[in-house]
């Protein structure tokens, strides 16, 4: 499919040419449509099909991406004579080829991806058979795939394919294109996971069973029509994922956590302990680097609160970001690890890698469970130890859940400022009782007033990060601890989120932290 676009510029200038789909847009001498302007990203945004429809993407740019004078994230399907405005450049659609246009016609323009819909039996049916007969045909469970690269494997599987439904005499009533890619999908790759995975605004990925699939998009779920034929299907898949890391998920074993190549999070859950079936949930990794410009566009903290975490990762102060599950903790710990000076050493730990650090020099250690003999383990607390011989400047624990907690204090207080982690709490003074508890279960017998003057002395931030009803991810409060007095740690809260007001205020309170570089804050950020 191809469109027919002009590009038209306020000063009068310009050009008209088809297109091949799909298609980028931006200011890159790399994409497909090259704008120019200010106002333009490199990457700003695309077009490309899906079900036999158009639609358009923005990358997450600042300026936005405009369809018949509406900003959008993403929508569709388009039409002829539709109208986005990128920057300055007005891009109309002048002619669509290989489109039924009737169909789209009665579409109405939607930032919906799905309209769900129940799967008719007939089709599953239908694909099930297939996909059985696929793979009696391909014998995948004792070919060796080793020697064919995942192109050759699914030429090879869709030859095979054309040849069962000739055989059979398959009456195809819709798309044969989408129903051969769904069965080649679920034969040799992730069933309907290939095609989430593929859309960039869906974060996370729920299957509750073989016919039940949510999505998390922009922080709300919502069920797709996408299925697996069989709790069978459902089960090659999980064994695909977890195989070439050499774990194993079976009754003896039945939950794993692992990660897809792309980096994307899975855990997996099966029978006896998943009642209902095997149980699949998938953090998906983003292409897209987000950065505190982003956090501002979507309303996530207001500028003064940017520029001061900025200036606090800049001037190395140990900063703990807490928050509940699905919150943004590691995306809010990435955003912030762009303002750590290049040429500063930086080692990552983590349970499943998902920070996405671009220092040039970088170390990134991953905890190892336990093999089948129970042999193997190396915990978080074994990494942080490690790094601690590895010369880092800065240590990022992805998360504090256990004992490693101390060890990260210990470096954090020993020479490795500028340190930081995450933490699940529903407040700074929830989060200092929760690190005071995974403090004593390193075992060392503290007395609480020692393990209190240990976290004094080594937080300077605690950032809130927190997840609203409607889905929206914001900092609720950035509070700073100021020592110990009577025992108890002393805090004081710097910037806040008013719910009912919707906005963000300074409490008008200089960090004392930052007394001994006052140059380095504008005043002006915290004045009430």
């Amino acid at each position: 499919m191809r469109l027919h676009l002009n590009v038209l510029y306020q000063d009068g200038r310009q050009h008209t040419a088809w297109h091949h789909l799909p298609c980028q847009l931006g200011k890159g001498s790399d994409q497909d449509v090259t704008l120019t302007g200010w106002k333009v990203a490199r990457q700003h945004a695309r077009l490309y099909e899906e079900s036999g429809a158009i639609y358009l993407e923005d990358f997450g740019s600042l300026s936005g991406t405009y369809l018949n004078h509406k900003r959008i994230s993403r929508a569709g399907p388009l039409h002829v004579q539709d109208q986005i405005l990128i920057g300055t450049a007005l891009v109309t659609v002048v002619a669509i080829e290989a489109l039924n246009a009737q169909d789209l016609a009665t579409a109405p323009h939607s930032e919906a991806p799905f309209t769900h819909h129940e799967p008719s039996a007939v089709s599953v049916a239908i694909q099930h058979r297939m996909h059985q007969w696929l793979i009696d045909a391909l014998d995948l469970r004792r070919q060796s795939l080793t020697h064919m690269s995942d192109t050759e494997l699914r030429a090879h599987a869709h030859t095979h394919l054309e040849k069962i439904i000739e055989r059979e005499g398959i009456v195809i009533t819709g798309s044969k294109t989408d129903l051969m890619r769904t069965v080649l999908d679920e034969a040799i790759g992730l069933g309907p996971l290939e095609r989430l995975l593929e859309q960039e605004d869906i974060t996370e990925i729920m299957v509750n069973g073989p016919t039940s699939v949510f999505v998390e998009r922009h922080g709300r779920c919502e069920l797709t029509p996408y299925c697996f034929s069989s709790e069978a299907a459902l089960m090659a898949v999980l064994d695909r994922i977890v195989s070439p890391l050499g774990r194993r998920l079976d009754e003896s074993s039945p939950m794993v956590d692992a990660r897809l190549p792309d980096g994307s999070r899975v855990n997996a859950v099966i029978p006896p302990i998943a009642l209902h079936g095997p149980m699949l949930t998938i953090r998906k990794f983003s292409r897209y680097r987000m950065r505190l410009a982003d956090l501002l566009q979507k309303q996530g903290l207001s500028l003064p609160m940017a520029d001061f975490l900025a200036r606090c990762v800049h001037h190395k102060k140990n900063i703990l970001v807490a928050g509940g599950t699905g919150s943004g903790k590691t995306t809010l710990l990435n955003i912030l690890s762009n303002s750590i000076p290049s040429h500063e050493r930086v080692i990552t730990i983590e349970d499943a890698a998902e920070l996405q650090l671009q220092q040039q020099n970088v170390v990134s250690l991953e905890a190892r469970p336990a093999n089948a003999e129970g042999q193997g383990m190396i915990t978080i607390r074994d990494l942080v130890r490690n790094a601690l011989r590895m010369r880092p400047d800065r240590i990022v624990v992805g998360e504090c859940r256990g004992p490693e907690a101390f060890d990260m204090l210990g470096a954090m207080n020993t020479g490795h400022e500028g340190s930081l982690t995450t933490l699940h709490a529903n407040s700074p003074r929830d989060a200092l009782a929760r690190l005071e508890s995974l403090i004593l279960m390193a075992g060392l017998d503290l007395p609480l007033n020692a393990v209190r003057e240990h976290i004094a002395a080594a937080i300077h931030i605690i950032v809130q990060q927190t997840r609203l009803a409607q889905g929206q991810r914001l900092i609720t409060s950035i509070s700073e601890i100021t020592g110990m007095e009577a025992g108890r740690i002393q805090m004081q809260e710097l910037f806040t989120y008013h719910p009912h007001t919707q906005c963000f205020t300074a409490t008008g309170i200089f960090p004392s932290c930052f007394e001994k570089q006052p140059d380095a804050l504008d005043p002006t950020w915290f004045y009430v």
